[in-house]
């Protein structure tokens, strides 16, 4: 929407002298121009309408198309009587941002672009008056199959402008000469090449935006979006969520087939292969892959033809000896030893260019990974979403796995858990007892174990996080209470509503990754609440702002005597969701997670980084959030339809790896440094093994410094046990100092394998026993 104030005189006068030129003298219809349209019309010319602008308003607002005596006459009606009430501006203004002007473009601005690339500034009176032409009959006069009719339609309307005094003789001889140049002839770019793909970000932004504001203003009310969305980093997340998933369906090994086939015979003209490729049904964008089509296989290799590259390419034996085919039975048969056991001839696949050096080298064959999966990273500050990739590829399913699916956290979950237990007085050096627990529900008992089938004993809070423990999470949940941890976790804004059920501790009630990572932005905070935002600002089509996410205030952003070097004081008005000692715990507890527990294999960054890991029971989810000072992101990844994904399959393996790699290059752009300490809150060093206080010199693997709220230092040789009040035996086997969760597989009754190292945990109770349902109590997430 243009206002008419904004509208210049040369597209006014292109649209009044080609469709009204005594606008500004009638009352709203032109009786000349009916009488001459009656004469035209008895001398046996077609029947034209002889409608004013104001006319061709209150049809297209009030009245339908039918040719009718009928409707023409409430037209005129109509027409006098909104001129009795509307300035002509007003008028031009609705009918100059309404009309349709062809290839769906409503209104002179967005014609300008459709056709041209520009501004209404930037055209040129051929051009003004091309599209002062369209409203006669847009596709009669489209600027390449009607070019003729479209050019001689454009040069009256040139005559007329020159005439009625809108340019001047000099410019209305070299308009009339010049060309017709459009971007449907491929004279200028396209201006939807500029905008943003459609993808999951723009789409999430849609759903949102047409919820709170109604689909009809979001797509006709002329909204100006101003989205949060970090190019780079969203083709970084894009491109790391890929490379994982992608990793895991190969090491899985299963080649499902091709995505489609074209007929043999049109494989001998490259023209018609071309033509046929393009015309497949498939994702095209997936970074560095390219739709081809088997021309040739043997063993030895196969010949492809690409789409959008001269030639052909190979693929080479040695490329697909990690594929095993799909027999007539759906499963997988003995590897691939050539192209040919995988590919025939007509065969549509995915190609990526390996190369050497800057030469292509072959060409890898490429298929869709079945597992999906989803990434989100935002400004822990601002909640402003940098990044977001829902799955694999967005046009191969446009679900947003970020914020529509809904998954078991697992112990992504476990934080809430302690957060809970340090605001209600609990100290990071409370020791909580390791050990085996029996919990009766409606359908049983149920027994949640460690990952390592083994139990530690007394340990302090830190050791629960660092190595993803899951009796003494539950037995602290107990000891807290689940009202009061359901209460956390909505107040986070992970749950509208979390079951009080014990294993909903472990994270076994559904929630979004999109939620989990705005909740873990106020751990990184300090505590502060954020409001997750996909749009920094919407403006309405009079450039009033209408919705602006951060209301935080600058106090001396205007000061033009603010020294070098010195940055702006920002006052924050957001309430808190936990004390900023509690948040400033957790971080370092978190730390631990990376640099030494459940996965310190996977992230290597040189900046402090905090996190925890999540892999639910069977390893049907796995998770990785973790966040810097500056930036939080989350992975997750499942099957849609969740099943287990086997042996190895871990939140620090699998997800891990992805957000280190994001991370690499959100530090490069946004920096980090080290997590904000409270003042409120004083260093003691504590033994990380036993939980009592040190002295100040001491020193040692077993040493760490733990924030504690001054005045509530602990006292040397005081503990506090937690046991969550559950029985507990006498020949429980304990930790050792020095000692750690050893890589101990053990089955679960679902018959996946749980890695300690990994940081999980079994639901398993026994082959006699079947797991707890989520009805009244499930194993939920595990580690």
């Amino acid at each position: 929407f243009t206002p008419i104030e904004d509208i210049p005189e040369l597209v006014k006068g292109a649209f009044i002298s080609a469709e009204d030129k005594r606008f500004y003298q009638h009352a709203g219809y032109d009786p000349l121009g009916i009488i001459k349209a009656v004469i035209d019309a008895a001398r046996g010319g077609r029947l034209r309408g002889a409608s004013t602008i104001t006319q061709q308003v209150m049809k297209n607002f009030l009245l339908g198309g039918e040719r009718s005596i009928e409707r023409k006459i409430k037209e005129i009606i109509l027409a006098s009587r909104i001129e009795r009430v509307m300035s002509k501006d007003k008028i031009l203004e609705i009918y100059l941002n309404e009309i349709a002007l062809g290839q769906n473009s409503f209104g002179v601005t967005a014609a300008a672009q459709t056709y041209f690339n520009k501004t209404l500034e930037e055209l040129l009176p051929e051009e003004a008056a091309y599209l002062g032409a369209l409203p006669k009959a847009p596709s009669t006069y489209h600027p390449v199959r009607q070019r003729e009719r479209a050019i001689a339609r454009r040069n009256f309307v040139l005559k007329e402008m020159f005439q009625n005094g809108y340019i001047s003789r000099s410019e209305y001889e070299r308009a009339v000469a010049a060309p017709l140049r459009s971007v449907q002839g491929g004279d200028y770019p396209s201006f939807r090449a500029k905008m943003p793909p459609r993808d999951y970000f723009t789409d999430e932004i849609r759903r949102q935006l047409s919820r709170d504001f109604g689909e009809e203003e979001f797509f006709g009310g002329g909204l100006a979006i101003r989205a949060t969305v970090d190019p780079v980093l969203q083709k970084k997340a894009a491109e790391v969520l890929r490379a994982g998933l992608e990793k895991y369906d190969r090491k899985k090994g299963v080649w499902r087939g091709a995505v489609a086939s074209i007929d043999p015979a049109r494989l001998s003209d490259e023209a018609a292969w071309r033509e046929a490729l393009s015309q497949v049904k498939m994702p095209r964008d997936i970074d560095e892959w390219r739709p081809a089509v088997v021309l040739a296989a043997d063993r030895k290799r196969a010949v492809v033809g690409i789409e959008g590259v001269a030639g052909t390419g190979t693929i080479p034996a040695s490329d697909v000896k990690w594929a095993h085919p799909l027999g007539s039975d759906g499963k997988p048969r003995k590897a691939a030893r050539g192209p040919s056991d995988l590919v025939k001839p007509g065969d549509v696949v995915y190609v990526k260019a390996i190369t050497k050096g800057d030469q292509i080298d072959h060409w890898s064959l490429r298929q869709i990974p079945e597992i999906e999966g989803a990434f989100v990273a935002m400004d822990v500050h601002t909640g402003r979403v940098l990044a977001m990739q829902g799955g694999f590829s967005y046009q191969h399913s446009v679900f947003n796995r970020a914020t529509q699916a809904t998954r078991q956290p697992g112990s992504a979950f476990k934080p809430f858990v302690y957060a809970a237990a340090l605001d209600a007085g609990y100290a990071p050096n409370t020791v909580v007892i390791d050990a085996p627990i029996s919990v009766e529900t409606e359908e049983g008992i149920w027994r949640p174990k460690n990952s390592s089938n083994k139990f530690y004993g007394p340990a302090p809070l830190r050791t629960g996080i660092v190595y993803s423990r899951n009796l003494m999470t539950v037995r602290l949940a107990k000891d807290v209470g689940m009202d009061i941890i359901a209460g956390y976790a909505e107040r986070f804004g992970v749950y509208d509503r979390l079951e009080p059920y014990l294993a909903n501790a472990l994270g076994s009630q559904e929630t979004t990754l999109f939620r989990m990572v705005s909740a873990y932005a106020m751990f990184a905070n300090g505590g502060e609440r954020v409001e997750p935002t996909l749009v920094d600002r919407v403006q309405n089509r009079w450039g009033e702002t209408i919705y602006r996410h951060d209301r935080r205030r600058c106090v001396d952003c205007a000061d033009p005597d603010l020294p070098p070097g010195k940055l702006p004081h920002i006052l924050s008005d957001r309430r808190r969701v936990i004390d900023a000692v509690t948040a400033y715990q957790l971080t370092s507890m978190m730390r631990g997670v990376v640099e030494r527990g459940t996965a310190a294999k996977y992230i290597d960054l040189d900046v402090p980084v905090a996190g925890k890991t999540g892999t639910t029971n069977n390893s049907r989810d796995v998770w990785f959030i973790g966040f810097t000072s500056n930036i939080v992101a989350g992975c997750y990844m499942g099957f849609d339809q969740p099943r287990p994904l086997g042996r190895g399959a871990y939140g620090g393996s699998m997800c891990g790896p992805v957000f280190n790699e994001f991370m690499k290059t959100a530090v490069a752009r946004y920096g980090a440094g080290p997590f904000k300490v409270p003042p409120e809150g004083v260093f003691v060093k504590i033994d990380r093994y036993t939980g009592e206080r040190l002295p100040e010199d001491a020193t040692g693997d077993n040493v760490v410094e733990e924030l504690f709220r001054r005045g509530e230092e602990p006292l040397f040789g005081a503990l506090s046990v937690i046991d969550g009040g559950f029985a507990m035996g006498s020949d429980l086997p304990t930790l050792e100092p020095g000692e750690e969760a050893a890589g101990t597989l053990v089955e679960t009754p679902g018959g996946g394998s749980e890695d300690a190292g990994g940081g999980a945990a079994g639901a398993g109770t026994g082959a006699d026993r079947p797991n707890a349902s989520f009805g009244s109590v499930s194993s939920g997430g595990l580690y």
